[in-house]
């Protein structure tokens, strides 16, 4: 386990508060490391989003309640019952009173560190890796070669990425609190981004779709069906079949209904980038579009698994457009999985009628602020950038409930 911390100025005095980066610690929950929380948020706040992951161990205990430990000297007993072992990382909304709590529990003995910046800092990760071999000539680009690059943003599960070949440069499902990242990766890699695509109209995020388009000069592009849900601004628009050429690649558009009506996949390579269709470990909800019949969508989704993608081998690198709260990283870093391992998850086995039976009975709660992070990403409502990014805050509730093994 590697040990990341460092001190800053406590905002409660002139004490030296240890911390941790929030990328340091995800680094941290990715490779599997423990790792103690203490959140000081409220209990709804925690139960909407929080750190994740096979290793850590979270306690939820409000901020006043450490106030009074300290008021009756019983910082011990307030720190007796929280789970797991290890060095304490504390955390709350934006990293000021965890500071202070950190620090007083540092003052009486124990191994704590505040989470500098807060919940806020963890949700501006976004962590970038190269999903190797899964585009031809895949490699380091600045030698010419081509590259699937798999962006990761730990706090909502969101995936998005970044195609290049040669000069040319493609982004897919990016973010709009991020649009200034994709154009200078792209730049980094010796490419100009040619086209930013949304797979669909999203409900979980703000897309970035139009503020890549407009760093980059790049056409947004969007399918069609998706189009027709009412957006009200200018794209380009793709059909099943069609393709998008970038570089000596092409992004083949691959129509996968059943989260929406517009829902579409793109073939790159020996990769599938399956969007909201098909995760490493389940699939899409059928039930977010405003004027979801969620059985006949879910029964399109049915028949996007096991006929759509039919013609795909067992080898294709599936690489979705979301990750379920906590999901561990391979060792590369990306999370990716083998169509012929998501064609064993359960869902699979099902017959048609048992596949609408359980996604329609077994949905989970709507992504917060759905409908008004719909209505922005049709262009139908507008919101500066910093109320955005306190839109989607929070898990993107995206998939199914997965089905008992």
């Amino acid at each position: 386990m590697t040990d990341d911390t460092s001190t800053e100025g406590d905002t409660a005095g002139d004490r030296e508060t240890p911390s941790v980066d929030p990328a340091a610690l995800q680094r941290r929950i990715d490779v599997g490391d423990p790792v103690r929380v203490l959140d000081l948020r409220n209990r709804d706040e925690v139960e909407q989003w929080r750190l994740a992951g096979p290793a850590v161990s979270l306690t939820q205990k409000p901020y006043n309640r450490f106030v009074q430990a300290t008021v009756t000297d019983d910082v011990d007993g307030f720190v007796a019952d929280l789970e797991g072992d290890g060095p304490i990382t504390v955390v709350c909304a934006r990293g000021e009173a965890s500071a202070e709590v950190a620090s007083g529990l540092a003052d009486a003995g124990h191994d704590a560190r505040n989470l500098a910046g807060g919940m806020e800092a963890w949700a501006r990760i976004l962590l970038a890796t190269e999903i190797e071999g899964a585009v031809p000539g895949g490699g380091a680009v600045p030698d010419g070669d081509a590259s699937l690059v798999q962006y990761r943003r730990p706090s909502s599960g969101c995936l998005g990425y970044l195609v290049v070949s040669g000069d040319d440069a493609a982004v897919v499902d990016p973010l709009r609190a991020f649009a200034d990242r994709y154009v200078a990766d792209a730049h980094e890699h010796g490419a100009e981004v040619e086209y930013v695509v949304d797979t669909h109209v999203h409900a979980d995020h703000v897309s970035g779709l139009r503020a890549v388009a407009e760093a980059s000069d790049a056409t947004a592009v969007m399918p069609a069906a998706a189009v027709e849900r009412g957006v009200a601004y200018d794209v380009e628009t793709v059909a099943d079949g069609e393709e998008l050429r970038v570089g000596d690649l092409s992004l083949e558009a691959v129509s996968a209904p059943g989260h929406t009506t517009g829902m579409t996949a793109f073939a790159i390579g020996d990769a599938l980038l399956t969007g909201d269709s098909l995760f490493t470990d389940g699939v899409a909800r059928p039930d977010l579009e405003r004027t979801a019949d969620a059985p006949e969508f879910a029964r399109e989704l049915y028949r996007t698994l096991t006929e759509r993608f039919a013609r795909f081998p067992d080898e294709t690198v599936v690489a979705p457009g979301h990750h379920a709260e906590g999901a561990r990283p391979d060792e590369e870093g990306a999370v990716r999985a083998s169509l012929g391992e998501c064609r064993d998850l359960p869902v699979f086995g099902m017959d048609e009628a048992a596949f609408v039976d359980h996604l329609t009975d077994r949905t989970p709660p709507r992504p917060a602020n759905h409908e008004r992070i719909v209505a922005i990403n049709l262009g139908r409502e507008s919101a500066a950038d910093a109320d955005a990014f306190e839109l989607e805050l929070g898990p993107n509730n995206c998939a199914a409930a997965p089905a008992d093994d």
